[in-house]
């Protein structure tokens, strides 16, 4: 396993982060699958054994339930991890039962604390951007957390570009704590992050923490046009989980499983192990029904895409370039057309 600083911090993560949305019991969001407190202490070891010290959740992830067996599975290791979870989502029927307002957080991070029965949280992140909160509130309040050890590090899950850096703006005139983190999605089949928000987070240096690499599972094989999809998944049709281009996704699919063949690995190593070497991201989140697909996911650290396979990965799922993107290539490119040629005329002169 290797090891990536988190943004501009001094924590380091796994570069495999292990999502347990699917931590579910008998009673939670069932319809990913049902994975009791036994299943998730067998797979949480598994984890840990094999390097990956870095673990996702949320409090809406089943109501809580998602926290509380990860608590459990965890056990005394937990001073060993690094746990991720979420606050933000409707979580009773009330009407500061959700959001960024202080009332909500302050109550959630504490729900949360409890339920993953530890005295901090590593890193607690909001779920998404909240439209009716101010910005300014919901830093103040992140920032208290952190000031009563309630909260080590902050972040934040699917923002718009613009917003963080209203947010870096807010953190530096009130000298509160910035963010360190964005949890966002990318994936092959889904590279709109690029356009705008991961220049921002380079330039802020964020570090991103992908979630959905694998669009949903999509990007593992187990979905193909004109085929029957597999039951007992998330997946009920042809592009309805996430926005999804088919016929754009057969062609990545087919490169994606060229490489896996001519590499011997599976089909979403070669997805995982994409991402990762895409400047800006930290980490990568993945989820795991069973102990194969963990030990599947998790090995994709274990061997490196070369420049020749990124460059036909990139060039087959290239997303399409807005405005002002294709207004600027021209330049950039005459530009540096022309930076070269003095460089080379100025050598010419030194040489002579």
């Amino acid at each position: 396993m290797r090891y990536r600083f988190l943004g501009n911090s001094g924590l380091q993560v796994s570069e495999i982060c292990f999502g347990v949305m699917t931590f579910t019991g008998k009673t939670g969001w069932t319809y990913l699958g049902i994975q009791e407190q036994k299943d998730a202490d067998r797979l949480t070891s598994i984890a840990t054994d094999n390097g990956v010290n870095f673990f996702d959740t949320a409090d809406v992830y089943s109501t809580g339930i998602s926290e509380t067996i990860l608590g459990k599975a965890l056990g005394k290791k937990r001073k060993d991890v690094v746990i991720a979870t979420k606050g933000e989502g409707r979580m009773g029927t009330g009407l500061n039962d959700e959001g960024h307002s202080r009332q909500h957080l302050i109550r959630a991070c504490n729900d949360s604390l409890k339920r993953l029965n530890t005295d901090y949280i590593d890193l607690y992140q909001v779920h998404a951007f909240d439209f009716m909160t101010p910005l300014e509130e919901m830093m103040m309040t992140l920032d208290q957390l952190v000031k009563d050890g309630k909260v080590r590090y902050i972040g934040i899950s699917n923002f718009f570009a613009w917003q963080i850096m209203k947010l870096m703006s807010i953190s530096e005139k009130q000298n509160i704590q910035k963010i360190i983190s964005l949890q966002a999605y990318y994936s092959l089949v889904g590279r709109d992050l690029e356009y705008e928000t991961i220049p921002v987070c380079l330039d802020q240096r964020i570090g991103i923490i992908v979630w959905s690499p694998l669009h949903g599972g999509i990007l593992s094989g187990k979905y193909r046009k004109g085929k029957k999809w597999p039951k007992g998944t998330r997946l009920k049709g042809e592009g309805q989980h996430f926005p999804y281009d088919v016929e754009k996704g057969e062609k990545i699919l087919l490169v994606v499983d060229k490489i896996s063949k001519q590499r011997n690995v599976a089909m979403s190593q070669i997805a995982l192990n994409y991402a990762l070497q895409k400047p800006g991201i930290t980490s990568v989140i993945i989820g795991a029904r069973n102990e194969k697909q963990l030990l599947e996911n998790i090995r994709t650290r274990s061997w490196k895409l070369t420049d020749v396979e990124m460059k036909r990965l990139d060039e087959v799922s290239e997303p399409p370039r807005i405005y002002p993107h294709w207004y600027f290539d021209v330049f950039k490119k005459k530009r540096m057309e022309r930076y070269f040629s003095i460089l080379a005329k100025q050598e010419v002169k030194d040489g002579a």
